[in-house]
């Protein structure tokens, strides 16, 4: 298995957006052992100066570079993408192949079979095969959120059908559309218009349907994504997915409805087991009090918050189950699971000093 540098160098693109900052934030949080971190951004951002504290040294700030005139930086070990799919799609292979391992939270490369689409606590072993630099695709927020609460109970009672209905933060359109509601929230208390330049309606005290483009089969390229995205990760094509996806005004964290249906019998007590056993998942389930989770309880967390766990009695034979997740878009959905897959190929000794989940080559 490819494994990074001791210290490598990293570049993160897109390095001024809501998912760009979160990366720096995580990786002195988690006290990622790199050498430098370079940032870059559109030409706009670029002489900007970002506080940085590397583990162990003193803070310094980062000028933000411009990429340009198509020339690579040299020397990059690991480059972290989230600047849209169209720099993803230019700049990505050229980053691979000057050398560095690229990881991709756009949509760019989710269906390309040659791009491992990984979430470490789904299908870590998708990463085993690479040996030299690649690039990985980081899947859709809705769908990584969803699969760190449904792949153990997949992985034990085996899910045959999940029905999701997700209820979507600001922070999966990007930081405009967070600071649009934001300012549409200053408005509506002044009295004032409101602006509706991202989503070209009130997002306050309104849902609607997520406005990525919708087929001719009536479902938009959000819901796909859910059902293709996990079949692939799933390695299951028979398994039957349907998913309705939504906008709702909360800032940065996705709340979604799971139903599953399972190949056998199982419990409650079964389901809870699991869950609570599971890597990046915390139970939230105080039914006397009415404590479930909540997007802001979800913000600025790394787990997965499930709760509502009750048995589905529309499925015959004690074979369905019931929750309710939420988690941060920015965070697990995004930023953070880019680090963690890029932890999984720091060298052993490295890995011991951060906050990763030694894999099984460090046992």
């Amino acid at each position: 298995m490819l494994q990074l540098p001791r210290n490598p160098v990293v570049a993160i693109i897109g390095a001024t957006g809501a998912v760009g900052r979160e990366m720096i934030t995580l990786l002195e949080e988690r006290k990622f052992p790199l050498g430098t971190l370079r940032l870059f951004a559109s030409p706009r951002s670029a002489g900007m100066r970002i506080p940085f504290r590397p583990r162990g040294e003193a803070s310094r700030e980062v000028v933000v570079e411009a990429l340009a005139n198509g020339a690579v930086p040299e020397g990059i070990d690991l480059a972290l993408f989230s600047a849209g799919k169209g720099i993803s799609v230019e700049w990505g292979p050229k980053f691979r192949d000057a050398g560095a391992l690229v990881v991709d939270n756009s949509s760019a490369f989710r269906a390309d079979p040659a791009c491992p689409l990984v979430v470490p606590e789904v299908n870590p072993h998708a990463l085993e095969s690479l040996h030299g630099p690649a690039i990985i695709a980081n899947p859709n927020c809705s769908t990584i959120i969803a699969l760190v609460a449904a792949t153990p109970l997949h992985r034990a009672i085996g899910v045959e059908r999940m029905v999701v209905a997700t209820y979507q933060a600001a922070s999966g359109a990007g930081a405009a559309a967070m600071a649009e509601l934001e300012e549409q929230a200053r408005a509506f208390t002044a009295g004032s218009p409101m602006d509706t330049t991202i989503f070209g309606r009130q997002y306050l005290f309104n849902v609607f349907s997520h406005n990525s483009a919708v087929g001719a089969d009536g479902y938009n390229e959000e819901e796909r994504k859910l059902v293709s995205e996990t079949r692939r990760m799933w390695e299951n094509n028979t398994v039957r997915i349907s998913a309705t996806c939504v906008r709702v005004p909360t800032l940065r964290a996705h709340a979604e409805a799971i139903h599953l249906e399972f190949a056998r019998p199982t419990s409650e007590r079964e389901v809870r087991d699991l869950l609570a056993a599971a890597p990046g998942v915390s139970i939230v389930d105080d039914r006397a009090a009415n404590r479930f989770p909540e997007p802001l309880a979800a913000a600025g967390g790394d787990d997965v918050l499930v709760g509502r766990i009750r048995m589905d009695p529309s499925v015959p034979d004690n074979r369905g189950v019931a929750l309710f997740v939420c988690g941060d878009q920015i965070r697990k959905g995004a930023a953070l699971n880019a680090i963690q897959i890029a932890e999984r190929f720091l060298p052993c000794s490295s890995r011991r000093e951060t906050n990763a989940t030694l894999g099984s080559q460090c046992a």
